[in-house]
């Protein structure tokens, strides 16, 4: 599948992103402890594991999966053909759906705006994961966790769903033609 132009250079902040994570997990990973973080809970790190490429790199890999699929999602809200191009006469699968029940963006404009909005909530989710990166490639050992750290992760994430979930509202408010 080749990407849109809006779809690659909007992806450009995430790639970045996801070289830097990648880059400086890398130079960090020699220098781990034997026992690294496995999860963190509200008290500190409450579980450890054994130092492995998947344990030191699990954020990295669910950054790829994040952006594999919220890139599918841009690509396809942009090839989706809007409600406001559908004729009016012809019920899209057959006579059984009504044409308000299709989730497809009103125009080409809104869907545009939908794709950006679910890259930067690709981005949010990368910036969230770096913060847990950071925790989680410490030198020392430490069950200690600041206070901000749940703030510093789930931050940027509901930034990037309110900005989607605008984009939604936004679109449902907009007229169809």
């Amino acid at each position: 599948m080749v990407l849109s132009s809006p779809v690659r250079l909007w992806l450009l902040p995430n790639a970045a992103l996801l070289t830097a994570l990648s880059v400086w997990g890398i130079i960090r990973y020699p220098h781990l402890p034997s026992r690294i973080p496995e999860h963190i809970g509200t008290d500190g790190v409450d579980a450890w594991t054994n130092r492995s490429i998947g344990s030191a790199f699990g954020l990295v890999f669910v950054h790829i999966g994040a952006t594999v699929l919220l890139t599918a999602c841009a690509e396809l809200t942009l090839r989706v053909t809007p409600s406001a191009e559908l004729p009016d006469n012809v019920a899209p699968f057959g006579n059984g759906l009504v044409r308000s029940s299709l989730n497809r963006p009103r125009t080409r404009a809104s869907a545009l705006w939908t794709a950006r909005a679910l890259l930067t909530l690709n981005a949010c989710v990368g910036m969230s994961l770096l913060t847990g990166c950071a925790v989680l490639w410490r030198s020392a050992p430490e069950p200690e966790v600041s206070g901000w750290l749940f703030t510093a992760m789930i931050a940027p994430i509901l930034a990037g769903t309110a900005l989607t979930v605008a984009s939604a509202v936004r679109d449902r408010r907009a007229p169809a033609h």
